[in-house]
């Protein structure tokens, strides 16, 4: 993975989070622990997955 990338990721969400902070409103993501836990089990569920190389094509079940 890139670092920059990585670094400019992070850059975003600070900038956001301030502003969101500066403006008095709440942001758009759970504000606790179990939030985060729960969007670090997301991206891991997604990783594992892949690794695992199985998986479901929806949009083309679909015929999108």
């Amino acid at each position: 993975m890139d670092t920059v990338i990585v670094m400019l990721a992070l850059a975003t969400g600070f900038a956001t989070g301030s502003l969101f902070s500066f403006l008095q409103i709440p942001i758009p993501a759970p504000p606790n622990l179990a939030g985060i836990a729960g969007i670090l089990g997301i991206y891991l569920g997604f990783k594992l997955i892949e690794q695992v190389d199985v998986g479901f094509d929806l949009l083309a079940a679909l015929g999108l």
